[in-house]
């Protein structure tokens, strides 16, 4: 900081030595255009910002103006003088050792957030034991700050049951279905029924109509009881809308199958999130970029992609791995670098399937 003071007042120096050499005239000019700069500066910028240097050229050329030009300067007397009482004060200032308690290290930090938020019913002293289960002595006050400043709410908020953490929760035993439609070349609307295992992923579509009524939709969830065989007992619950077409047979079918009926809140898409996500990406990848002619032609373009999407198809909630390799158990292949890789078109060229050569 003192060579740059230095500096700067060498540099002032020499243009003033510079200005020495000008005519008088051209003086009075350069004085006349900067003392209008400086006018027009002052309408525009309100308080400026002065670096220590600034102060101190300022502060030394003041002694050397007359006192009658002071009005030319941007700072006033007393304003020199605070700097004075502030340059006397920085240096006997000295640097006060902090009070109360060191603070705790970032990573106990992120670690108090983690389990705060992945455990919903651990309140700040069950955060602190488990910690302390950890090697980690923190205590139940610190903790409490931290989740206070990382904007977790008390345990009893942040434990309040959702339809999203209920999901979840039940989804080794959860099927979900819902309708989607698709308009075909002539404008006849066909109705497609469709059942989703929610732990795996795995689609079945169990009917297209383009009446859909209640008995239809009961026949249908008979053929998929039969299509599950022994897998029957695995679901618990079975989650639907409240669309007039399922009946209440179409409910004692279920619950004969040993499976509750749970029912979505009226016009709450979110609440069935696993099959409208499923309908969003039939429709992306597959409907939305074919014609259809009818309803043969829908059915095999359905069982196609709904092939790819069971055997082929990587999701990321299942690892990159597809339902079916979920559903078996099977866990992803480690695959060497290197070879030939083959690809497969699936609805003419719609979607490919890629396989390494053996």
């Amino acid at each position: 900081m003192r060579w740059s003071w230095i500096y700067l007042l060498a540099r002032r120096s020499l243009e003033l030595a510079g200005l020495r050499l000008m005519g008088n005239a051209a003086k009075d000019v350069e004085l006349l255009v900067l003392r209008h700069q400086l006018a027009v500066l002052q309408r525009h910028v309100g308080r400026p910002k002065l670096e220590p240097g600034d102060r101190v050229l300022l502060a030394a050329l003041s002694r050397l103006l007359p006192k009658k030009r002071w009005s030319s300067f941007i700072v006033t007397p007393a304003t020199l003088l605070r700097w004075h009482r502030e340059l006397v004060a920085d240096a006997w200032t000295y640097p006060h050792k902090r009070l109360g308690r060191p603070p705790i290290p970032e990573e106990t930090r992120e670690l108090v957030l983690r389990l705060a938020r992945e455990n919903p019913l651990w309140g700040h002293r069950r955060v602190q034991g488990e910690l302390a289960r950890l090697g980690i002595t923190v205590s139940a006050a610190t903790v409490r700050a931290v989740l206070r400043q990382g904007n977790v709410p008390p345990a009893p908020q942040r434990a309040r049951d959702t339809w999203a953490s209920f999901l979840r929760a039940q989804a080794s035993g959860l099927l979900t279905c819902d309708f989607f439609h698709v308009d075909t070349v002539f404008c006849r609307r066909l109705y497609v029924l469709f059942v989703m295992e929610v732990a795996t992923r795995r689609v079945h579509v169990l009917g297209i109509t383009a009446h859909p009524n209640r008995d239809w939709v009961t026949q249908q969830v008979r053929n998929l009881m039969m299509d599950l065989k022994d897998r029957v007992d695995r679901f618990r619950f079975f989650l639907r809308d409240r669309d007039g077409k399922f009946s209440d047979a179409f409910d004692a079918v279920l619950t004969g199958a040993g499976m509750q009926v749970l029912l979505s809140p009226p016009r709450s898409p979110k609440a069935n999130a696993f099959a409208e996500r499923w309908v969003g990406t039939v429709r992306r990848e597959c409907t939305d970029r074919m014609l259809i002619m009818n309803e043969r032609h829908l059915r095999t373009v359905l069982d196609a992609y709904t092939d790819h999407y069971n055997q082929h198809r990587p999701h990321q909630s299942l690892s990159q791995r597809p339902p079916q390799a979920v559903e078996i158990d099977q866990p992803a292949p480690v695959i060497p670098h290197g070879g030939r890789i083959r690809r497969a078109q699936l609805l003419g060229g719609l979607i490919n399937e890629y396989r390494r050569v053996a």
